[in-house]
């Protein structure tokens, strides 16, 4: 018996794909769906770190300061970017870093998740594991943050805008559908 079903998509990825962006953005969401759909990999940075420091960032941030942790993450993000290709998350502050930038460039594709603050305040606001926001007024710390960080952000090799009315999978496709208007990146493989 044969099926009328088309066969699934299959995909060449050529570089690592590198989300970028603010807390809350879905970089580790989408970018485990965007693996599973192109049937590559997926790491997040941040999980590399804590399991190399077997300690959570929020940990990291406590005991060896934020200097430190940024350290190890551009070493992590290096390594990283030479194995394999995969979808790599980052920490939101991973970008800000121009020698991550620079390796993210040299070895990969950056893509940036903007969502707007308003949306990133309602993902994160009763988050424990955001230890950037452990101040007074964590919304202020957001918005400064988010202020800060969007010119830099906007570096990034390719963007795609967030919604609230988004899901998961809706992100997924359209962060694909971008990757495919760039060769060198992402292509259809050949039937």
């Amino acid at each position: 018996m044969t099926s009328d079903a088309p066969a699934p998509t299959t995909y060449v990825l050529h570089k690592t794909v590198v989300m970028v962006g603010m807390m809350g953005a879905g970089k580790t969401a989408v970018g485990r769906a965007v693996s599973a759909k192109l049937g590559v990999p997926f790491l997040d940075s941040d999980a590399e770190i804590e399991a190399a420091a077997n300690a959570t960032v929020p940990e990291i941030f406590t005991r060896d300061g934020e200097a430190f942790f940024r350290r190890r993450e551009t070493e992590v993000i290096a390594r990283l970017l030479v194995e394999e290709p995969c979808i790599l998350s980052t920490g939101g502050g991973a970008f800000m870093a121009a020698q991550n930038r620079d390796n993210i460039s040299k070895h990969g594709v950056s893509i940036w998740l903007d969502a707007e603050l308003d949306l990133l305040w309602n993902r994160v606001r009763y988050k424990e594991s955001r230890p950037l926001l452990r101040t007074a007024n964590p919304r202020a710390t957001l918005a400064q943050l988010y202020h800060d960080r969007v010119p830099v952000y906007a570096l990034a090799d390719l963007a795609v805008s967030c919604a609230a009315n988004f899901s998961i999978d809706a992100m997924a496709n359209r962060v694909i559908e971008t990757l495919l208007s760039r060769p060198d990146v992402l292509e259809i493989a050949d039937a």
